[in-house]
């Protein structure tokens, strides 16, 4: 796996969970700026999959299971997309709090994935 993309994603996860966090606290849904902001973290859980599977591919070897790096990798791909969706259908500020827990799961998953890896 990289490590900065690993990084990268946990901290753009946690930094949205921050920010819904903020909406949630001032009574507010999530608006498209947050949906935005959604995005590009999905986006680097994308290129995290991506690469997870091309290294493995490649022959390299997951240090703790092939199989639980997979569906780790899969879980933190689908992740924010889930809360994405549950948000939609919750329009008050509990949409913004499955948003802000959406994040830090995130986060912790890149952490697990990170040590699943061999790091």
């Amino acid at each position: 796996m990289l490590d900065a993309l690993t990084v990268a994603t946990a901290v753009a996860a946690l930094a949205l969970a921050a920010w819904c966090g903020w909406a949630a606290f001032r009574d507010q849904p999530t608006k498209d700026w947050h949906f935005i902001g959604m995005a590009v973290v999905s986006l680097l859980a994308a290129v995290q999959l991506v690469v997870g599977i091309v290294q493995l591919a490649r022959g390299e070897k997951a240090e703790q299971g092939t199989t639980i790096f997979v569906a780790y990798l899969l879980g933190a791909f689908a992740c924010v997309p889930a809360v994405a969706f549950m948000s939609l259908a919750e329009r008050t500020r509990w949409g913004s709090v499955t948003v802000a827990a959406g994040g830090v799961v995130l986060a912790v998953l890149e952490v697990r994935l990170y040590d699943i890896w061999g790091g």
